[in-house]
């Protein structure tokens, strides 16, 4: 039987035979496409290739490509665990062609691999075809169905709908049919009872698809008629795991050696047995399979956060440790403890995982005890509503109080749902529903973008020059509009440009683009599918004249100065602190800089003061720019260049070497270290277990703080009278000052003790209570301190009220022994009634309550209020 490892290795083999370029996996994790966070196809890294951005090096390729399925369109995540063939992280076995070879050889060595190379019966086979579709004006795809006659009887070849067999990128785009692969693992008595045929593409757990064969031939348009490509692309995804399952004849792709190490050792660590029971058996796989897409995400510079593709990590982490928590006991942190196992069977195939091990367990580690802190407090909050729906006679929870502690507080609705199930409640679902929808509803609005065609004025490829130039003559290729949250803007892409479009933590240039006739104020550079794409509020009137772009040269040379800061940063941090620093993001900026680490405690104050004597020693030292454009990737390696984990390079790339300093980088530099003037870190934290940020800024920036900090010392050196002994000066006030705060403290203590004896001495004998009423100028908290003294004493039928004023703003307190309040006095009424008196409000509890308002001179009738509001309730 072969391993996944060989089955993985098998696929590559073939098709390298078959003249095929092996690339390697891209980072499962996206930072240079807008309309995705995740890789969740294997064709994502070839985007702009198939949109013809891109000139591709190889007209063959295949890989094997890590991938992630949580959201959007190819949201799996509520079914993983529950079947036995969803993942949210899974690996695609795919091939492509880019204008080469078309259907009859995708179809033919897919054929040849399945039932050759790895000798499946072809007996276990259904294919689908696309029927066609008269909407579009498409006919069947006769072409495939013909093909798959020469290896399977028609009965086993199925027409497919649009929705199955009809791939599209996303609403605009590259599109065509496909043709699925489908198996039948069922056992031979299942299969002889009822036909696979009726049973592909029905959610059967052992009727599933395995490989899809893509043939983008056309063009989908905003307005939805489609269009011819120029060139043809054959794109199969294979699912590596459901290969698996069927090569080591299994029924559940969990039974495979993929997942069944991972499981033996989660019941080991939980004492519960795999197969046990279907509750446990589920957490378990939901475990299994999240560790490995938490795992690699963080290996690709996702951390959990709140935000993006940050947020999807959190939940999919705080999903597998709930199921852990709720159906295997795990009370204490635990997903941890899996990566070891997790390097050991897949380490390598993706050596990443091994190299960053330990940064891995600790982040997993704190975001899992900060989740079941999470868990504690949540339970603890549903308890307090579980109380107060049953002390109002109901049984059913509001569903918005669910969603609140969903939304504001991370606690699951299934768990909250399993506890009410226990205390013999059910929760408002159509309520929680209306509220979740309600979000989407909000946070798609906010997201969406209605995106127009490319109107194309003039043929070519986009050329950016920015290396060497901040201005250049240029003209529009193409253009579009954008339109979100009611904002409309355009979109152009220049034949050849000095703007550097946003990547690496560096933002985008702005500047503007200047003809005979306008100025057009360029507001924004982006990149999307390796196309430079500038952003303005409006179109020229004349669009196709020569005109001549212009970077501003001010924000650019500011933010050239912050990049370069941050390589010789990252050198000082490895020189201070260890060579186990490793960046983990960075944002770039005119304004300032931010450099994300990997480092396992708090940066001391003198690590930080030895950081910055580093970099700004080097930037005396005026160190002079390398720059190695275009060279060999392992060439680069040779020379020492840095290489960040979850970024993918081609075969050429360019390093960026100050000195000792060399890095990986297609970023804006300066031409020597001197330009960066000065550098200074304004603070250093936490992001995550194991990642430090340092926020710095450079140059003018670093001037401006000085004056202001000196302006400061200036302000503060007057302040007691210019004295050249400063530190001296300030330490004897503060000294003095804590002497006379402990003299005003003991005084006003004493003030209090006299007015609360006074108080007692004048106190009003009443039918049924006794009074003790205060009238003046008094402190807020000394009243309050009085008030509670005098409950404290032991005394009945007291009714203590008072009106008092401090710094112009009245007040009302009221207190009331216990036997007034069991006789109907309550406090909070009390005031709330008298404080419109005042012109104010206030409120608390039946025993004590206070109330502010605006109008001092009303005291004396506020006071009188409570007191016939007393003797009318006695």
């Amino acid at each position: 039987m072969m391993t996944a490892n060989e089955i993985r290795d098998s696929f590559i083999h073939y098709f390298k035979g078959k003249g095929h370029q092996i690339v390697p996996s891209a980072p499962m994790v996206i930072k240079d496409d807008p309309t995705l966070m995740f890789t969740n196809a294997g064709m994502n890294q070839f985007k702009d290739i198939i949109l013809g951005n891109q000139v591709a090096k190889y007209t063959r390729v295949s890989d094997s490509q890590k991938c992630l399925r949580v959201s959007g369109k190819h949201n799996d995540l509520e079914e993983v665990g529950h079947d036995t063939y969803h993942h949210t992280m899974f690996e695609m076995l795919g091939n492509w062609s880019f204008g080469d070879y078309f259907k009859k050889e995708a179809i033919e060595w897919a054929w040849e691999y399945l039932t050759k190379e790895l000798k499946l019966s072809p007996d276990l086979f259904y294919v689908t075809v696309f029927e066609g579709a008269a909407e579009d004006g498409l006919d069947k795809d006769n072409e495939a169905f013909a093909i798959w006659e020469k290896f399977l009887p028609q009965e086993k070849i199925i027409n497919g709908n649009k929705k199955d067999n009809f791939w599209e990128m996303g609403e605009t785009g590259p599109c065509g049919p496909c043709s699925e692969i489908h198996m039948d693992l069922r056992s031979p008595e299942d299969r002889a009872k009822i036909p696979g045929a009726s049973l592909v593409n029905q959610d059967h757990p052992q009727v599933i698809e395995i490989w899809n064969l893509v043939f983008m031939q056309y063009e989908r348009m905003a307005d939805g008629h489609l269009e011819d490509l120029p060139a043809r692309v054959i794109d199969t995804g294979m699912g590596f795991e459901r290969l698996c399952m069927a090569l080591q004849g299994k029924t559940s792709n969990y039974d495979t050696d993929v997942f069944q190490p991972m499981l033996q050792f989660i019941a080991k660590m939980s004492g519960v047995a795999y197969g046990h029971a279907e509750k446990t058996d589920i957490a378990m796989r939901v475990i299994a399979d999240h560790i490995r897409t938490i795992a690699f995400s963080i290996t690709d510079g996702q951390l959990p956060s709140n935000a993006k593709a940050g947020y999807v990590i959190r939940r999919i982490l705080r999903r597998a440790v709930r199921y852990g928590y709720t159906f295997l006991g795990q009370q204490q942190a635990f997903m941890f403890k899996l990566i070891p196992v997790l390097v050991k069977e897949m380490g390598g195939a993706y050596p990443e995982l091994k190299a960053q091990q330990t940064l891995i367990e600790k982040v997993i580690k704190e975001e899992e005890e900060s989740f079941l802190r999470t868990l504690d407090t949540g339970i603890k909050m549903l308890d307090v509503q579980i109380q107060a729906t049953k002390a109002a006679g109901k049984t059913i929870l509001d569903g918005t109080i669910a969603f609140t502690l969903y939304d504001t507080y991370g606690f699951p609705f299934d768990l909250t749902e399993l506890i009410l199930r226990e205390q013999g409640m059910t929760v408002d679902q159509a309520a929680f529903d209306a509220a979740m929808q309600v979000q989407k509803d909000r946070a798609r609005n906010a997201a969406h973008i209605d995106t127009g065609d490319w109107v194309v004025l003039e043929e070519g490829t986009s050329t950016f020059v920015g290396y060497d130039y901040t201005e250049y003559e240029t003209s529009i290729l193409r253009y579009r509009k954008i339109t979100q949250k009611k904002k409309t803007l355009y979109q152009l892409v220049l034949n050849q440009t000095p703007f550097y479009a946003e990547s690496g933590g560096q933002v985008g240039d702005t500047g503007v683009l200047v003809s005979e006739s306008e100025t057009i104020d360029i507001i924004d550079t982006k990149s999307e599918n390796n196309l430079t794409v500038h952003l303005t509020t409006k179109l020229p009137k004349e669009m196709q004249v020569p005109m001549m772009a212009c970077v501003d040269t001010d924000k650019r040379s500011a933010s050239a100065a912050n990049h370069s800061a941050t390589h010789l940063l990252d050198a000082a941090l490895r020189e201070v602190l260890g060579a186990h620093v490793e960046q983990k993001g960075s944002l770039v900026t005119p304004k300032s800089l931010r450099f994300d680490f990997s480092h396992f405690q708090k940066v001391t104050d003198e690590e930080i003061r030895q950081v910055e004597r580093i970099v700004n020693a080097n930037i005396r030292k005026n160190i002079a720019l390398q720059e190695h454009r275009n060279i060999p990737i392992d060439e680069a390696r040779e020379l020492g260049a840095i290489a960040l984990f979850g970024e993918k390079y081609g075969d050429e790339v360019r390093v960026i070497q100050f000195g000792d300093s060399i890095e990986f980088c297609g970023g804006i530099h300066v031409q020597s270290t001197g330009q960066i003037a000065m550098f200074k870190i304004l603070s250093e934290s936490s992001v995550a277990a194991g990642v430090r940020r340092i926020e710095a800024i450079t140059g003018a920036a670093v001037e401006e703080m000085l004056y202001d900090m000196q302006d400061k010392m200036n302000t503060l050196r007057g302040l007691f009278n210019n004295t050249p002994k400063l530190q001296e000066s300030i330490k004897k006030s503060i000294e003095e000052n804590a002497k006379l705060k402990a003299q005003i403290e003991l005084f006003m203590k004493e003030k209090a003790s006299h007015l609360k004896q006074s108080l007692l001495e004048r106190q009003e004998e009443h039918d049924k209570y006794t009074l003790i009423k205060c009238v003046g100028d008094y402190p807020a908290d000394m009243i309050k301190d009085i008030a509670f003294q005098l409950k404290g004493d032991g005394l009945t039928n007291l009714l203590f009220v008072a009106g008092t004023k401090a710094f112009g703003k009245p007040m009302l307190t009221v207190m009331a022994t216990d036997d007034l309040v069991a006789a109907g006095i309550h406090a909070g009424k009390l005031v709330k009634e008298a404080a419109r008196l005042i012109k104010g409000g206030g409120g608390g509890q039946p025993h004590f309550a206070t109330a502010g308002g605006k109008d001092a001179a009303a005291l004396g009738a506020a006071v009188d209020k409570i007191i016939e509001l007393v003797d009318q309730t006695l």
